[in-house]
């Protein structure tokens, strides 16, 4: 059951303090994201030597931000990505295609 209660909880993300109001049921899914993030940091400082944390920080959010935008922008039949804009023109023709059928 979702409700609209906001907890406080602190988050640690590259040894550094956040407090954070979430709503309750997103307490798990938000600590996911933070072990994620932190393990990108890891990975990052085991791989690159003589960077300031704010680097491998840095590295890590925008890996983490390809991935997930990789997530939102589906393939066409080549394995392109598709834009948004391609998408919303199919959309269109798929729109006129029903509405000539259902004449």
């Amino acid at each position: 059951m979702e409700t609209n209660e906001l907890v406080n909880i602190t988050v640690v993300i590259a040894e550094r303090s956040y407090p954070l109001k979430v709503k309750e049921e997103d307490v798990t899914r938000i600590r996911g994201i933070v072990e994620e993030i932190n393990d990108k940091v890891n990975n990052f400082q085991k791989t690159y030597s003589r960077k300031d944390k704010q680097d491998y920080l840095s590295m890590a959010l925008l890996t983490y931000a390809v991935d997930l935008h990789k997530t939102h922008l589906p393939a066409d039949a080549s394995g392109e990505e598709v834009s948004f804009t391609d998408l919303n023109k199919k959309v269109d023709q798929l729109d006129e295609l029903l509405d000539f059928l259902l004449q």
